[in-house]
């Protein structure tokens, strides 16, 4: 980019017009807003586990069927569901939790497509933006169960691998159902971003794979064991810097 290019992309920058610039500062209200009512409404839901899936399963998919049977278990356990509050494995996931006796939680996503909320949610929030939804996932969440999905569900999973890799949130388990559905990454995981060191061996237990619905609910059970469900007060700390 030339001097000439430069200064008129400047001048451009310059001359935004001052309504933008107010709507845009304005903006930043609306997401404090998000932030407040998710804080205040979920603080008392716990403990609570966060389940992720594809929003384009039918009801009928096994996919399906299996995550609503692994969040009736969940929510009879004594632990609070949270979903997109979604079509495809969110809507079983909030059917499973809704029929059992524990909240069933949807925190939904304004999109132009495909996010139309389920029925099945005790608990409903909705929000314009996907990054004060995620953080609502994570902040309360004892474990992440992870059914098969597309890109929105891969997102979600990396994010609480950084978060808990980089140690800006606490250990949780994560559980990946279905060892048929991420058995390539997998081993992508093991093959290439092991051997060419971006992630390091030991970060590949950060996560586990499991199949039936009483070994994922048994799964964090065993993990809490010898701790409590919320987090310690060094764990809070962290958690507050989320």
């Amino acid at each position: 980019m030339n001097d000439d290019t430069k200064l008129k992309h400047s001048k451009q920058l310059q001359g935004t017009p001052t309504h933008i610039l107010s709507r845009q500062s304005w903006k930043v209200f609306q997401i404090m807003a998000e932030f407040v009512e998710g804080y205040e409404r979920l603080a008392e839901i716990h403990p609570s586990v966060s389940v992720f899936g594809s929003a384009r399963f039918a009801p009928d998919h096994p996919s399906s069927i299996l995550a609503e049977e692994i969040s009736r278990k969940l929510s009879d356990a004594g632990f609070s569901v949270v979903s997109g509050g979604g079509p495809g494995i969110m809507e079983a996931a909030n059917k499973g939790a809704f029929a059992g006796k524990s909240p069933s939680v949807g925190l939904n996503i304004t999109l132009p497509h495909e996010q139309t909320p389920n029925r099945y949610q005790d608990v409903e929030l909705t929000f314009r933006h996907f990054f004060s939804r995620k953080v609502m996932f994570v902040k309360f969440a004892t474990a992440y169960v992870v059914m098969p999905g597309g890109f929105g569900t891969l997102d979600e999973l990396a994010e609480i691998l950084t978060l808990v890799q980089t140690r800006k949130s606490r250990r949780i388990p994560v559980i990946l159902v279905d060892s048929a559905f991420w058995s390539g990454i997998l081993d992508w995981f093991t093959d290439t971003l092991v051997e060419r060191g971006t992630i390091s061996k030991s970060d590949l237990k950060l996560m586990q794979v499991i199949d039936e619905p009483d070994a994922v609910v048994d799964a964090i059970f065993s993990y809490y064991e010898n701790r409590r469900f919320e987090p310690t007060e060094e764990e809070a700390e962290i958690q507050l810097n989320l």
